[in-house]
């Protein structure tokens, strides 16, 4: 095997939005699973993923409803994996905010064994202050963000989860200006252009550029609304897709400048000062077969 660059370039790129598997889900294949997406971090250029374990991934309780054992068994995981694989992994502490007092107690534990952000995804609105509030303060109290699961521009309910989108969002980040919100994947959903607006006000929501849909025009829009600081390259479930718009970005008419704070620096400033010190100076083990 011979070395080769990176399929993203040599340049620094970090995931903020990633996932793993547990044996716990219902999953056979998990190992191999967290073994790829590792592998192919590698191959992509990722110097490191922050992710987080949504529950049993709906095995023993609903994805977006985990049950407090459910989601303190995936934190452990997460926490020993980001531990294992350090420091190409880092972990964000996944609550379920229906359960608010065991959300807090695993925020605080989530911190003590290292984890720099907290992940909701749709277990609850984000409308619903007396649930998020207690929530979005502790991300404040201990200087991390909150990835916020967002459906853009929500048009109906979806069976199994109460999703929120944008409009929503910017309720919740305006009641805690101290609070860094992470938009989840302006490329999941529907109508991306609408989250756009919503959010032009609110410069404590950074939206990442995940998800499935890779629609052109999609990042360059929310360049010109919202502007590259306030953008974060991240992959999700599928590195395929964060791969497609990471080519994406030298066509939306971004300066190299920009196009570093979306890849890396503006993840190096929203989290927590030191999270990639390491990250960032450790060689990428990437190798490309012999020629025959």
């Amino acid at each position: 095997m011979s070395a080769t660059l990176p399929l993203g370039g040599s340049d620094p790129l970090i995931d903020p939005h990633a996932h793993f598997h547990t044996p716990w889900t219902n999953r056979a294949d998990w190992a191999r699973y967290n073994a790829s997406r590792l592998d192919m971090g590698e191959r992509i250029g990722v110097r490191c993923h922050v992710a987080s374990i949504l529950g049993s991934w709906g095995h023993t309780s609903p994805t977006y409803f985990s049950s407090p054992d459910d989601q303190t068994r995936a934190n452990d995981f997460m926490f020993d994996l980001a531990e294992r694989e350090a420091p190409r992994v880092r972990a964000f502490v996944a609550v379920n905010p229906n359960f608010t007092a065991h959300a807090l107690a695993e925020i605080a534990r989530g911190m003590a064994r290292g984890a720099v952000g907290i992940k909701l995804a749709a277990g609850r609105r984000t409308t619903d202050f007396a649930r998020l509030d207690d929530i979005a303060a502790a991300a404040a109290q201990h200087g991390v963000p909150v990835l916020q699961h967002i459906w853009q521009h929500r048009r109906r309910e979806w069976p199994n989860q109460e999703a929120s989108d944008g409009v929503e969002l910017a309720q919740l980040a305006a009641r805690h200006p101290r609070t860094i919100f992470l938009l989840a994947h302006i490329g999941g959903g529907g109508d991306w252009a609408h989250t756009n607006p919503a959010v032009l006000e609110l410069p404590n929501i950074v939206m990442d550029l995940s998800g499935s849909g890779i629609d052109r025009g999609m990042i360059d829009e929310a360049l010109r609304w919202v502007g590259a600081q306030r953008l974060l390259w991240a992959c999700d479930l599928t590195l395929c897709t964060g791969l497609t718009k990471l080519r994406a970005l030298a066509h939306t008419g971004a300066s190299a400048e920009e196009i570093a704070d979306m890849r890396w620096r503006n993840a190096v400033r929203i989290f927590p000062p030191g999270t990639f010190d390491a990250a960032l100076a450790r060689p990428l083990a990437v190798t490309a077969p012999e020629a025959a």
